[in-house]
């Protein structure tokens, strides 16, 4: 079923019954009226992730110019090298990493980002799709007890491991140099941040669950029980009744909120090249930083 917002030209279209939206008729760019850049927001918030098919006449200007509509542009990210003369652009290559692993991103500093902008570069022949899960669906259809127990929880968050070079160690004739440079930039500067498990969404006032893989702990708790609460909590995201799945085409791109969703890379295309161009938008909360600052990365945008 296709619904339409206040903009007129916009129309949203469910892409499952938990999370995501296909938004038809209209051409991405820095010039957009301002109520036609209002429904797509409103429709990311009521979606989590929201998709654009035909978006061919973008590059990497259009892209900054069109998200500089929507918040304030981070630098590409906290460790990792942007692209050469594009601060904001992070570029997700399969030559040096591959996102899969459930997580919600840069949650290791003190201001998780508020939304990501993700266009396709380079896609692979097959594969390469990349799933999201609602957060907020989540917490919402845990049991009062387990709400009861993960609302006073917190957890320290860290990216002191690269999932992507952990993913792949296990390559047949030893470590990729690549991925080994990529794992060494990453960790070149150690955060760990204090975050509720349990975070009302700016917004929107819904209470969502942060997790993801970047999660080392919960504070007072053992390792043993940590590992057992992390699995049941993360389940529950995860859990393919709350996810959507997205088949990459080339002129796509994909925005999602960070604060209510976990997202993952699917890697099932082999050896082929898959780039996409990430940007990414600052938060307003911020929580407790334990080790690095992340100032040079993002302001708290309020």
């Amino acid at each position: 079923m296709t619904t339409q917002l206040e903009a007129p030209e916009i129309t949203v279209a469910k892409a499952g019954g938990a999370i995501g939206a296909v938004i038809g008729n209209v051409e991405l760019g820095g010039d957009l009226a301002p109520e036609t850049v209002a429904a797509i927001r409103q429709a990311l918030l009521d979606h989590k992730v929201i998709f654009f098919r035909d978006q061919h006449h973008l590059d990497d200007a259009g892209q900054l110019a069109f998200a500089k509509l929507l918040g304030t542009p981070t630098l590409a990210h906290p460790t990792s090298k942007s692209l050469d003369g594009a601060a904001n652009v992070l570029p997700i290559d399969s030559d040096y990493s591959k996102a899969n692993s459930w997580h919600t991103d840069v949650t290791f500093i003190d201001r998780i980002p508020a939304i990501s902008l993700l266009r396709a570069v380079t896609l692979p022949a097959y594969g390469g799709n990349t799933a999201w899960a609602n957060t907020v669906t989540a917490y919402a259809n845990l049991p009062q007890s387990l709400q009861a127990l993960v609302d006073r929880l917190w957890a320290v968050h860290s990216n002191k491991y690269d999932y992507a070079g952990h993913a792949d160690e296990g390559r047949i004739g030893g470590v990729d140099v690549k991925v080994e440079e990529h794992r060494k930039q990453f960790e070149s500067k150690v955060f760990e941040t204090e975050h509720p498990v349990v975070r009302v969404h700016p917004e929107t006032g819904e209470r969502a669950l942060v997790l993801g893989h970047f999660v080392r702990r919960f504070v007072g708790l053992s390792s043993t029980e940590t590992t057992a609460l992390f699995q049941l909590l993360q389940n529950r995201v995860t859990n393919l009744d709350n996810t959507v799945r997205w088949q990459w085409q080339p002129g796509d791109l994909a925005i999602w909120d960070n604060r209510a969703t976990q997202h993952y890379g699917v890697a099932d295309y082999d050896d082929l090249p898959r780039r996409l161009h990430r940007i990414t938008l600052a938060g307003g909360v911020r929580s407790t930083p334990r080790t690095g600052d992340a100032s040079h990365f993002s302001a708290l945008d309020n």
